[in-house]
């Protein structure tokens, strides 16, 4: 996995005027770390929400609970309803979320650290869009840290690729 290039984000969002909000559960502020090492990064970068439990998902991020409850929160669907409710709740283009389970888990029958990320993109200044890139991100031999380090930088990194190639960059 190539270390996540802030710069280049930072170039990309820049040059075609692009906004990024982020919420996060498994990666605990993770992604907003890297972004904000990024020196100006206030020029595309809106802020984020670390949502940790179903309420704060449901009430801040427009999760649906009945579904999320059913999963423990973590899903693909869940990861774009975070990125969709973070990318409207902060009126930019782009939101990011991640939900997953940062270490194993005897109580929710979870063997391996795993997680879920998506990136939504609104279409102009509706509430509509569309998710353009999500994934699954195994740990299996991550430690928690590790893991939450790991999922992060996977999600920068498949934004600025998504960027690259719609942009038609490199």
């Amino acid at each position: 996995m190539a270390t996540f290039d802030g710069n280049a984000l930072k170039k990309i969002m820049d040059d075609q005027r692009l906004t990024l909000a982020v919420a996060e559960s498994l990666t605990t502020g993770n992604i907003q770390a890297m972004i904000g090492a990024t020196s100006g990064a206030s020029t595309f970068y809106r802020g984020g929400l670390t949502a940790y439990n179903i309420d704060q998902k449901v009430e801040h991020l427009n999760v649906e609970r009945d579904h999320a409850a059913a999963v423990n929160c973590v899903s693909q669907r869940v990861a774009i309803e975070m990125a969709k409710g973070v990318s409207l709740s902060f009126n930019c283009d782009i939101g990011i979320g991640t939900t997953g389970y940062a270490e194993s888990s005897t109580e929710q029958n979870v063997s391996a650290p795993h997680a879920y990320f998506a990136i939504w993109r609104r279409n102009g200044e509706t509430s509509q869009g569309a998710v353009v890139a999500q994934d699954f991100v195994e740990g299996k031999d991550l430690s928690r840290v590790e893991m939450q380090h790991h999922v992060a930088e996977v999600a920068l990194n498949a934004l600025l690729q998504y960027l690259e190639e719609f942009y038609k960059i490199r």
